[in-house]
């Protein structure tokens, strides 16, 4: 069995259309809020993935946001969970408890809590595709050029405050300031490597190890 193409009901209906109609509503109300830039973040990249993966009931569509996003999203968890005690980890969940931002908007952005646990139950289910290291990392890496060379960057004063800066971090780990302990070329070289070599791979060698093939997968559906 060609591993794209597992079983028919391997993800029950239910789940598709309740994910299609989240995704129905995010997407209108994020690019009105924050703009088509905002798409370029990794975790929005995630859903798009999601979305057609779950329709297509794909291992590798699946597979490429989940060795991607897993580790970052279990980190947005545990920032989410500081601020709601009144701590501050790295600050990257501060948004969330920023009254001046519209509360259904920001129960939007709950979706990174729950979309790791989705996306490790979907890879589960119809196995990880191997060739997602090599995938996400090609993603991510335009992703990152194209926040670097033609998005604003770090500390840019926009006519619209919510449009998105410094987009995947390519500038520095805060947005209202660039880095300026190296060259900008070379920190996105350095946040590239950390990205590939501190997240992906390690995420790719664990998936690797506990989750079934797409074929084991499908033969175990069968």
């Amino acid at each position: 069995m060609n591993s794209n193409t597992p079983s028919a009901h391997a993800i029950p209906l239910w789940l598709k259309l309740a994910y299609t109609a989240f995704m129905a509503v995010l997407i209108p109300v994020y690019w009105y809020h924050y703009g088509p830039t905002n798409f370029l973040y990794f975790c929005d990249i995630a859903l798009v993935f999601t979305l057609f993966g779950i329709w297509r009931e794909s291992p590798l569509l699946l597979s490429l946001p989940a060795v991607g996003i897993l580790m970052p999203q279990a980190l947005w968890c545990v920032d989410f969970a500081a601020q709601l005690c009144g701590f501050k980890m790295t600050g990257m969940t501060a948004y969330m408890v920023d009254e001046t931002k519209p509360l259904f908007l920001r129960s939007l952005s709950l979706f990174h809590g729950w979309l790791p646990f989705l996306l490790a139950w979907l890879v589960f289910r119809l196995g990880y595709d191997r060739r997602a290291l090599k995938g996400w990392t090609v993603v991510a890496s335009a992703s990152c050029l194209v926040a670097y060379f033609w998005m604003p960057k770090a500390g840019a004063i926009l006519s619209d405050p919510n449009l998105p800066r410094n987009v995947n971090y390519v500038f520095g780990m805060d947005d209202a300031h660039p880095q300026t302990w190296m060259s900008p070329e070379l920190y996105l070289v350095t946040w590239l490597a950390l990205l590939i070599f501190v997240v992906f791979v390690p995420t790719h060698f664990v998936l690797k190890k506990i989750c079934p093939t797409p074929e084991q997968a499908a033969a175990k559906r069968a």
